[in-house]
């Protein structure tokens, strides 16, 4: 990616330490503490290798003397997808590459309006009626309020953060959205 692109990310937030524009970026704060890096592959079941390459290019671009806060997801613990693995490597190109570095490791967020995240995507199918599949299995919850604590919590110094939220089975999930509680 270009500067001239990159300038264009940095435009969109009208901030100067956040690169995104997704539903993460949307609720960070003004600050100039860290490097916010919010511009990853918001798709988990993304095929397309030019999204994949488009987030390692950016990442290069970025000051490696900053304090650059990277959003991975919780489930490089328990799952083997491009997605993940993906994850997993810039994981390691930002602990190999930066000065210093928080890699947060984030829930299901049930704020924003991306159709491919948990919570909206089972809002949608509610929404619209039809069946759908539930598998019993658990997913974490993280409201944005939990996440903005974490955020105001990172130190100085590199770290790693799981963000949990609240662990709670699928069906669980939606019974709260069908009570308007998600």
């Amino acid at each position: 990616m270009t500067a001239n692109h990159l300038g264009f990310f940095l435009k969109i937030n009208n901030m100067k330490n956040i690169v995104g524009k997704g539903d993460i970026a949307s609720v960070l704060p003004k600050q100039n503490k860290f490097l916010f890096f919010a511009s990853g592959v918001a798709d988990s079941s993304e095929l397309k290798e030019s999204e994949y390459q488009r987030e390692m290019d950016l990442l290069f671009d970025q000051d490696r003397n900053s304090h650059i806060v990277y959003f991975s997801t919780l489930s490089v613990f328990f799952n083997e997808t491009r997605y993940t693995k993906h994850k997993k490597m810039m994981e390691t190109l930002i602990k190999e590459n930066f000065k210093r570095y928080t890699i947060m490791r984030l829930g299901n967020a049930v704020w924003g309006k991306n159709k491919k995240h948990l919570i909206n995507f089972l809002k949608d199918k509610i929404k619209s009626g039809k069946d759908f599949p539930i598998y019993d299995e658990y997913r974490y919850i993280l409201y944005e309020e939990e996440f903005l604590h974490w955020i105001h919590l990172i130190p100085q110094w590199s770290c790693e953060m799981n963000v949990t939220g609240r662990r709670m089975k699928v069906i669980d999930i939606i019974r709260e959205i069908k009570e308007g509680l998600i």
